[in-house]
Parts: C-alpha cells; structure tokens; sequence
C-alpha cells in the first residue's frame, strides 16, 4: 500500500494496542514501526533500475525481517519510555503485529513481497486491491486525524480505532469477494472463447475495485482485457500482445533481461519502437486500457536505452488522464 495508507493504520493499530499506557506516543510508533518495511527505498541509490526493482520488497518484507527488527524495535520503546507497567513480551507482540500487517497487507496489491526472503525469491502477490485506493484507505486516515484531535483521556477514542481498523478491513473483504467472481467469471469466458491459458492474472485497474485488469496467454502471447463487476455479459473483448521473443536475441545474454524476466514472473511482452527495444511488463496494467484497447503498457522498460528507466513501475501510470478519461472509467465501472 502507499505510505500514508500504512501511517494511518500504524497509527491507528499503535493507539488500540498501547493507547492507554502510552498515549498518544504509541500513535507515533505505531506509523513509524507500520513504516519501517518501506527503508527498502534506499536501496535505489546505488543500484541500477533491475536490481532495485527486485530489491523494493524483498528482505525488507520478509517474515525474517520482521523477526529480527521487532526486538529492536521493542527494546528500544522499553528503555525509553520507563518507568511504565508494560512486560517486554507485551512490546514484542505490539511491534511484532505493527510490522506484519505491513508485509501482509502489502501481498495485497500485484508488485508482490519477498515473504520468505533470502531463502526463496518467490513474491507473493494476491492481486486484490489497488495500491492506491481511497476507499481502503480513507477510514484510518479519518481515525488517526480524529484520534489527534481527541486527548488522551477521551472515551470516543476506542470507537475511531475501530472505526479505522474495522472499516479497511470491510472493505478488503469486500475487494476479495470481486476477485473471487471476477476470476470466477473470467475463467469461464476463456473455456467459451477457446483461449489457452498457460498463465493468468487479474488485477484491479487504478483507485478502484470494480474494473478489473485481465492478462491470460502463454509464451506465444497474451490476451489483455478488462471485466467490471457489474458486467452483465459473459464474453470479454480480449486485445491479444504476441509476446514477441525473437526480438530479444541481441540482449538474450543481458544480466538486466533475466532480472527483468524474473521481476515479471513471466507476464511480459516485447516491443520495438523505433531504435529502442522496449521490455513490458503487464501486470501493472495497460494505460487507460478500458478506453483504448491497444494502448501501452504502464511498465515499459527500455532495453537498449537504460539511462531512461528512472521510475520505471511509475512512468505511464496516469498518462493521458483527463476529465473524458475519467468518465470513461466510471462508465466501465457501471459495465457499459
């Protein structure tokens, strides 16, 4: 999730668990320990664009990780905030729950986290919420600016804890529940539209959760669509990316190539425009698909080109978003 979702509910989660010993300085160490899996962004400033892409959630989001930064993090608090009637053991599950529910939440979104990190570098992603959705995040961010506001002593306090932690957790049922008939649906299309399916993934489009990304194909190439909830259709109009592979053979010996392949799990395409040799990624979408089929991908990396991969998984994110784009959205929210 973005970074002010994770102070929200770091703050909210530090003020239900130690709110009451601690007041309103367990809101502070609770957006700060909720942040601290994020110190992976350092990293970008000495490795080249591949590694750091491999590196953005990896040990730092890892179940080891965790383990081994929360006793830091718990000594700490115990010695500054003595004398105070808390048993270590009582530190350790606050930041110990603080800092997980950043790695757990974080498998949420489709970059993918290094769980198990250095022991395997499988990245679990379960594709079910957007990084950036408003309405996951708006209800700790009411909670923690209301919790602020209220002082220590005030009794309404437990209620905007519970409202903040309660309501984001509604709402990511809520966005499990879409993927679960969204790939419900989609996988019924493939059998009615005779599509091979080798791989498969489907993720929500930007801010929402209702319009759905879908990418399903094999090494030959990919069909790309997008599926609103609300759909009343059974087929989906599929835009289908050869895979094009054979265009790789001048860098098929490139360190940044296989590290590029692995980041993707294999959901990519090859391009060439121009000069330039361009290296997509699908899984983070198409830009504004639902409005031009065959537009570009958001992640496209420039193979031969290197020097102009600088936030890369951002570039294109919101390219060619205007008032018409938008309504456009909505409109294939509503299935139309």
């Amino acid at each position: 999730m973005d970074s002010i979702t994770h102070i929200a509910l770091g703050a909210c989660m530090g003020e239900a668990f130690a709110g009451k010993q601690l007041g309103k300085k367990a809101m502070i160490w609770g957006a700060l320990a909720q942040s601290v899996p994020d110190i992976d962004f350092v990293a970008s400033f000495w490795m080249d664009t591949p590694s750091d892409l491999l590196a953005h959630r990896g040990f730092t989001h890892s179940f080891l990780f965790c383990a081994l930064i929360t006793p830091l993090f718990a000594l700490t608090a115990d010695r500054l905030h003595r004398p105070h009637n808390m048993r270590f053991r009582q530190w350790l599950l606050y930041f110990g729950a603080l800092i997980f529910i950043h790695v757990f939440i974080d498998a949420f979104n489709n970059y993918g986290v290094g769980w198990f990190e250095p022991f395997s570098h499988a990245r679990i992603s379960f594709n079910a919420i957007y990084v950036a959705d408003p309405l996951f995040s708006i209800w700790p961010v009411i909670a923690s600016i209301l919790l602020l506001y209220h002082n220590r002593w005030n009794p309404r306090r437990a209620n905007w804890w519970r409202f903040g932690l309660g309501f984001s957790s509604i709402y990511l049922m809520y966005c499990l529940a879409n993927k679960a008939k969204i790939d419900h649906e989609v996988k019924q299309a493939f059998v009615k539209q005779e599509i091979p399916v080798d791989r498969y993934f489907s993720t929500p489009a930007p801010l929402q959760n209702w319009v759905w990304f879908v990418v399903a194909g094999n090494d030959s190439g990919y069909h790309v669509g997008f599926r609103s909830v609300f759909d009343k259709k059974k087929d989906i109009d599929f835009e289908y990316f050869p895979r094009n592979s054979n265009l790789l053979k001048p860098v098929e010996g490139s360190e940044d190539l296989q590290k590029l392949i692995r980041f993707s799990q294999q959901f990519y395409t090859v391009e060439q425009w121009g000069d330039t040799l361009v290296f997509n990624d699908l899984r983070f979408g198409q830009i504004i698909g639902w409005h031009k089929r065959k537009n570009s991908f958001v992640f496209h990396y420039y193979l031969n080109k290197p020097e102009g991969n600088e936030l890369i998984v951002q570039r294109g994110r919101f390219t060619g978003w205007n008032k018409h784009t938008a309504l456009s959205l909505l409109r294939r929210i509503k299935g139309f």
